[in-house]
């Protein structure tokens, strides 16, 4: 198992330069990757852009570039210019967001996400493939029919004839795409006690794609807090989970929700969805059971991590990015240090 950073999207509590120097601290300890999100503030392929130019081998990933912000031939194009800036350094993570980001800020449909992000794919691949790319979907269809367009090949050469992709999913058969077309999972509120069920789905993806002798690299994104008293370390993920829990889409539908449902904690979650849509955000804060946030989380001191670090890396989770929960810089770098202290104890490299 490798271990990744997460670093989110800039907010009003991260500097650009805070980024910037986390990255590059998780360069020099040897992260295997360091990965970027977007929702409708940063984006995701400019922040990569100028962390690729001053990291030297760390990769640099989306997590997630949405679906719905980009033509596929587009999200190509910018996967083939990054992995070039960075020698080969970048890995296309996707996602289709959710209903109210796709349709209130990008203006388009959400329905039918599945069949979306198939023929999303599936026209990436020839176009990184460096094909003249031709297709006829429900979605999209290139050239458009009885116009001037003709099918096109991507003229710029990239760096690797194969650009690892990975797929943000949730749901089992979500899972079971990201088994069958792409090479790896983004995955969150990853639990080893509840992982059983979902690499079933994506075992079930690989059958059915012909890929089940080829590696999968499962990425979950997990809180990371490290300090002596347990509870206490716990206190600052739960804004986050209860955003996600709660507040990320509408109250029928909600995929974290959801998630949170099939794990067991189907009260509690609509409780927290209950408080948050209500505005009473502490309030569905506070209403997050400590033990979701322990089983989806890196807490407690450095040796409680390490050994948490096995029971993941037994779970079949291949690199384990870290979101760090910290206040500033300096505190966050020490995170990471001691994270990596946490590594090297687990024996799980």
């Amino acid at each position: 198992m490798r271990l990744a950073l997460s670093l989110g999207y800039l907010s009003n509590r991260n500097t650009p330069a805070d980024r910037l120097a986390l990255a590059r601290e998780a360069d020099r300890l040897g992260l295997s990757a360091v990965w970027v999100a977007e929702a409708y503030g940063s984006d995701a392929a400019t922040l990569l852009a100028w962390i690729g130019a001053q990291t030297e081998r760390i990769d640099v990933g989306s997590a997630i570039f949405q679906i719905p912000a980009r033509t596929p031939t587009m999200t190509a194009m910018t996967a083939a210019t990054l992995d070039l800036l960075t020698g080969g350094r970048f890995r296309l993570g996707l996602g289709v967001s959710g209903p109210q980001v796709s349709e209130g800020w990008y203006g388009v449909p959400f329905a039918k996400p599945l069949a979306r992000t198939r023929e999303y794919l599936e026209v990436i691949a020839k176009a990184l493939g460096r094909e003249t790319v031709e297709y006829a979907g429900e979605h999209h269809t290139l050239p458009v029919p009885d116009g001037p367009g003709k099918p096109l090949k991507l003229m710029l050469h990239p760096h690797r004839e194969r650009i690892p992709t990975y797929l943000a999913a949730i749901g089992p058969k979500n899972l079971e795409l990201a088994g069958e077309l792409t090479d790896g999972l983004l995955a969150v509120f990853w639990a080893p006690e509840f992982a059983d069920e979902q690499l079933a789905s994506i075992r079930a993806g690989r059958e059915r794609g012909g890929r089940a002798d080829e590696p999968f690299d499962v990425v979950p994104s997990v809180p990371l807090v490290i300090g002596d008293d347990l509870e206490k370390a716990a206190e600052p993920v739960r804004p986050y989970a209860a955003l996600y829990v709660g507040g990320m889409g509408s109250r029928e539908k909600n995929f974290y929700n959801a998630l949170a449902t099939r794990m067991g904690y189907g009260d509690a979650a609509r409780e927290v969805q209950d408080l948050y849509l209500s505005r009473r955000q502490r309030d569905a804060a506070a209403a997050v059971p400590l033990e979701f946030i322990d089983r989806t989380s890196l807490l407690g001191p450095v040796d409680r991590v390490a050994d948490r670090m096995r029971e993941f890396a037994a779970s079949g989770v291949t690199t384990l990015s870290l979101a760090i929960h910290a206040n500033t810089l300096e505190e966050s770098v020490n995170q990471l240090r001691l994270a990596a202290e946490a590594y090297e104890k687990s024996g799980t490299a």
